[in-house]
């Protein structure tokens, strides 16, 4: 059994898995988003977004891409069924206005900053098919479509140059209590080159970057695992505001 068969099995219904089949591992980035696409080409995803971070300013990007059918941007309650389950992230994306389709030279952030449209307050359920998140190699869990469940994404705000994301304030509560509370929080820094990375990526990958597409740029709160029923706040200091509703 291939890997995106084995993650295929699991979405529809089969028990996470402990590991990949016959003990294998993921050997390389290239190979674990082969297996991504593979596995949302199988499953008839359109992609509507990407979701794309870092582990420090200067270390490569990783990236997974978003299917329309776990990208809510007109509703706020998850889905019951949707994630098996409910890691909480609050995150800033950006919808990009104009296509960044490829060619041979790459897109300068010049370019990459005037196709983005606005900017939003976002929350990432983290989710996957293994019994337990973080326990495979790192290459496993990207071709895992590096973890995602599901993207809320709220109103966003046209100003976005103004907004400074490593000085922006973000406040995260559960069911009314303060959880996360502080300044920055993103490991990757600034998120503008992310997307000029993603920029390239997708162009590789996945034909290019789609006018309307959303980018979300990685965890500002850390992961926080909830139950069912849980009710989520984000609230970024000047990009607003996003609740959810873990049905």
């Amino acid at each position: 059994m291939s890997v995106d068969e084995a993650f295929l099995r699991v979405r529809a219904g089969a028990s996470p898995l402990e590991c990949l089949p016959d003990g294998y591992h993921v050997a390389s980035a290239d190979e674990a988003y082969r297996i991504q696409h593979a596995t949302l080409r199988a499953l008839g995803g359109r992609i509507a977004g990407w979701k794309v971070g870092a582990e420090a300013p200067d270390s490569e990007p990783a990236t997974a891409p978003i299917a329309a059918s776990t990208l809510f941007d007109t509703t706020n309650t998850l889905p019951r069924g949707l994630c098996r389950l409910i890691g909480v992230e609050a995150e800033i994306a950006y919808r990009f206005g104009r296509a960044l389709l490829p060619r041979d030279v790459p897109y300068t952030t010049h370019e990459v900053c005037d196709a983005i449209e606005s900017a939003h307050p976002a929350i990432e359920i983290i989710d996957t098919r293994f019994v337990t998140p973080g326990s495979q190699p790192v290459f496993d869990h990207l071709a895992d479509q590096q973890s995602h469940g599901a993207l809320f994404v709220g109103p966003g705000i046209s100003d976005w140059r103004a907004l400074v994301p490593m000085e922006e304030r973000v406040t995260l509560t559960i069911d009314g209590r303060v959880a996360v509370d502080h300044v920055g929080g993103n490991a990757a820094g600034d998120p503008i080159r992310l997307l000029v990375w993603l920029a390239s990526h997708a162009a590789r990958y996945a034909g290019g970057l789609a006018a309307g597409t959303i980018v979300t740029t990685g965890s500002r709160s850390g992961t926080l695992f909830v139950d069912p029923g849980t009710r989520i706040a984000v609230k970024f200091a000047h990009l607003g505001s996003l609740s959810l509703t873990c049905d």
